[in-house]
């Protein structure tokens, strides 16, 4: 008689494969494979899915590959490379700089101007991210700036490729919330201008409060650009990155077309925005389908490992225990709503985002519906509250990012100790859009959306 499994209690599965998540991630082993592989491992073990868990698994890659909302994914970040090997951030970033100039601090708020328009362009964060570090780190140090702050204005800005559209974040979130993704590209607008016009005012009030942190731009470096320079400037690098944002989102809002067909038109516009910068090779066409092919391949492969996951822990009542253990702490609405926002903390300074949404959305959307919150709203709060896994140690993907293009006498410290002001910030817009849900609510009332 051959093996047949165990039965396991849903407690010892919520525990066992949280623990062996966490072993698998402490001993260095890629994400998507200590998913997979815990999911394999339970699944043969138990007597419910030992003879059918290979079927199982089949059956969820197979939806996941041929889901069409996914195809944005593709084109999204091909609009994000492309724009990248432009050289647009490079000229943008320049004359928001000289605009800047005379305001203490006026380098670390440029970043974060640019940074937030980077976002609109790209929809991920390692770009914005490295090309902002690249770029602004040694003026900034030249400058005698705060290496924490500019450590912190770079990483904290960065993380808005996450919240503000086209987000692939946000995409991942409609699959698994079944919002619109037309509503959470609108939703996450307002929450994502609240939280840049944030960061601006901490860093100009530290700026004004300790002047050695970021003083302004020498007078004789600004007189470098004459005033009708410095407008010409702005219009040749604003207006373009600007006209992109306004075809993507401008035909998603009024219903002109899908998401799937929004990033297409949004990719073919990078496309053309490269050549006409100048920038156009055959050895960066191929280098950029080669990213693309490289960050679509693991985003995708992610997502089937934590699908895996879930599929077991899910089956074999995980997911009850923790939807039983949250409800039953007893907290009320806005209690449970923090004590699911406190696992995602927590679970964002040792996971991805993809595995965190993929994990705990199947678990707090009915937690959701039973206590009464709008999901939409709930959907693009997952969203802001996210982003600080990428600034969290001790593996927020950013801090890797920026220590591993930093100048010479930057250290990890100012980086690590450089973001929690700005994660912070990010907590803060978490509150402003519980007590202003309009902020979330507003917009998507408003716009025309098409599709998924």
């Amino acid at each position: 008689m051959g093996f047949a499994g165990f039965a396991m209690s849903s407690g010892f599965v919520a525990v066992a494969m949280f623990l062996g998540l966490l072993g698998g991630l402490f001993l260095g082993h890629p994400l998507a494979f200590v998913l997979g592989g815990l999911a394999t491992i339970f699944g043969w073990l138990s007597s419910k899915y030992h003879a059918s868990f290979p079927a199982l698994f089949m059956n969820k890659f197979n939806a996941q590959m041929s889901n069409y909302t996914y195809v944005a994914i593709l084109y999204f970040i091909f609009m994000a490379n492309f724009m990248s090997e432009s050289g647009m951030a490079e000229g943008l970033f320049k004359s928001v700089q000289y605009l800047f100039g005379p305001v203490r601090g006026g380098i670390a708020v440029a970043v974060i101007i640019v940074s937030t328009l980077l976002a609109a362009c790209t929809g991920t964060t390692g770009a914005s991210c490295v090309t902002m570090g690249v770029l602004a780190l040694p003026i900034m140090k030249e400058n005698n700036y705060s290496m924490k702050l500019a450590c912190g204005s770079i990483a904290g800005s960065s993380a808005l490729g996450i919240l503000i559209p086209p987000s692939i974040m946000l995409l991942v979130l409609a699959e698994l919330s079944g919002c619109s993704v037309g509503q959470l590209f609108a939703g996450s607008v307002l929450p994502g201008i609240a939280l840049a016009l944030m960061y601006c005012i901490y860093t100009l009030y530290q700026c004004w409060r300790y002047p050695w942190k970021g003083p302004a731009l020498p007078l004789e470096v600004r007189r470098q650009v004459t005033t009708p320079q410095l407008i010409r400037m702005l219009i040749l690098n604003m207006v373009p990155p600007l006209l992109l944002i306004v075809a993507v989102l401008g035909v998603l809002f009024t219903g002109v077309a899908t998401p799937t067909e929004a990033s297409a038109a949004g990719a073919f516009c990078a496309f053309v925005m490269w050549i006409c910068y100048g920038k156009f090779s055959w050895k960066g066409l191929v280098k950029i389908m080669m990213d693309t092919a490289n960050t679509v391949s693991m985003v995708l492969i992610v997502m089937t490992g934590a699908g895996f996951f879930t599929a077991i822990f899910m089956g074999l009542g995980g997911g009850a225990v923790i939807q039983n253990l949250i409800l039953g702490i007893g907290l009320g609405k806005w209690g449970t709503f923090a004590v699911m926002m406190l696992i995602c903390f927590f679970l964002g300074m040792f996971l991805d985002w993809t595995a965190i949404l993929m994990i705990t959305m199947p678990i707090y959307i009915p937690i959701c519906k039973e206590i009464g919150f709008d999901i939409m709203w709930f959907t693009v709060s997952m969203a802001v509250m996210l982003q600080d896994s990428f600034c969290t140690p001790p593996f927020g993907y950013n801090l890797f990012y920026l220590k591993g293009i930093a100048p010479e006498g930057v250290t990890t410290e100012d980086i690590y100790m450089g973001t929690i002001p700005f994660w912070a910030i990010m907590e803060l817009g978490l509150v402003l859009c519980c007590t202003c849900p309009w902020l979330i609510t507003w917009l998507p009332s408003k716009v025309i959306t098409q599709g998924g």
